[in-house]
């Protein structure tokens, strides 16, 4: 059996390991259009402000981890699948055939129509690439714009701070992490970043960039309301999207994502997704991409389980969060904006930035918002994941929604 896995990240890697278990026989081929070896993305942070090295972010440590387990991995980019003739183009001519073949090509960054979002010194915040280049350029002192401050861009301002930069964020949507958070908990994370001395400005949008041909600050970021920002680096963090451009006239089918069913499978014979670019079973009902490396790796070893004949099924994965923004850790879990026809209850202390929001189907607490507080994050998710019936404990949960370890105590453990 000759298996064919394009893309090297978590459920790339995953796949092949379990393949391996499932298959001691098959080839296997692990393919990374990248020229490192296969690492996180959620490391990158931590090569940022040196806390590791970039074999820290390497997702198996051991040179010959690959060849010791008979997996064959190559630096190629997949360009064409035929699926009628089982076989994958790749950059350079060659076409490689496959018997069962994974798609886990991830996500890319969504780059903004900026006049000069392509000048030197303006990068996103993906790849070890990118992130050399953020590393040399984001000295201590140095004036630095964030242009988004969804979760990814969240993520890069922690890394931002740590190395001792002046960042600006900018922020086309009306708060922070609009994606993550409603407009309480996204202003009252604003409010936090205004304490910390980040300035961020919302409902704005970045109009372009210039170089100034200055050696200081040599860049010039024109906003559609207020005065230009100087800055010595700009960060893009907009957004990413699925990698599926490339399956255009596959007769694969696509959405947002692959669609596939809860056995990873796609709409062509022998052809699985797993990861980012998947898009799958939802917890709550439904299909989404869950761009979030548990969920990677669970859909790379439930994907690899069936492409060696087993017949393992995916229940679904759960909307979650869990971001730290300068100190102030915010969480959201599955359907947190809520159901029609649901109750919801909140609760808010801007002086200790704390606030926590529950929403209701019936009684099941089906989605939750929790700002300040690392205690409830388990229970809460479990609460969620369990469907357990609340009974009493909803009515208790809509006067006091901070009383959720009683709740979970109450109704997990009968």
């Amino acid at each position: 059996m000759r298996y064919v896995l394009i893309g090297a990240g978590p459920a790339g890697v995953v796949a092949a390991e379990t393949l391996r278990k499932a298959d001691p026989e098959g080839d296997i081929l692990l393919l990374g259009d990248e020229p490192e070896p296969p690492y996180s993305r959620m490391a990158l942070p931590y090569f940022l402000v040196g806390t590791i090295d970039e074999a820290g972010t390497y997702l198996r440590k051991s040179e010959t981890h690959y060849d010791e387990l008979g997996i064959a991995f190559r630096h190629a980019r997949a360009l064409k699948i035929d699926p009628a003739g089982k076989t994958v183009a790749l950059e350079g001519g060659e076409s490689v055939p496959y018997d069962r073949l994974m798609i886990a090509t991830g996500s890319s960054t969504v780059t903004p129509p900026v006049p000069g979002i392509g000048l030197p010194g303006v990068h996103p915040c993906w790849t070890l690439a990118d992130s050399r280049e953020i590393a040399r350029r984001a000295t201590p002192d140095s004036r630095v714009v964030l242009m988004g401050a969804g979760f990814i861009g969240c993520i890069v301002l922690e890394s931002l701070i740590k190395r001792g930069v002046k960042p600006t964020v900018v922020e086309m949507a009306d708060r922070m992490v609009p994606r993550m958070m409603n407009a309480a908990a996204g202003g009252l994370i604003k409010k936090w970043c205004a304490t910390k001395g980040i300035e961020v400005l919302t409902s704005t949008k970045v109009t372009a960039i210039e170089d100034t041909g200055e050696a200081r600050d040599p860049l010039r970021v024109m906003l559609d309301k207020g005065a230009p920002l100087r800055a010595a680096l700009v960060v893009v963090a907009t957004g990413v999207r699925p990698n599926i451009a490339f399956l255009d006239g596959s007769g694969i089918e696509t959405d947002f994502g692959i669609r596939v069913d809860s056995h990873l499978k796609s709409s062509a014979d022998g052809v699985y997704a797993a990861g980012d670019v998947a898009q799958g079973p939802d917890f709550m009902g439904g299909w989404s991409v869950h761009a979030i490396q548990p969920t990677a790796v669970e859909h790379g070893r439930i994907a690899a389980l069936n492409m060696a004949g087993g017949n393992a099924s995916y229940h679904g994965s759960l909307a979650m969060n869990v971001l730290d923004t300068a100190g102030l850790v915010s969480s959201s879990f599955g359907q947190w904006q809520g159901v029609e026809g649901g109750e919801s209850v909140e609760r808010m202390d801007e002086e200790r930035f704390r606030y926590t929001r529950l929403e209701f189907d019936g009684e099941h607490l089906v989605g939750a918002i929790c700002l300040g507080r690392t205690d409830q994050i388990g229970m809460l998710r479990g609460l969620i994941q369990s469907r357990v019936r609340l009974g009493d404990w909803k009515a208790r949960l809509m006067e006091d929604p901070q009383r959720i370890s009683e709740a979970y105590v109450a109704s997990t453990q009968k």
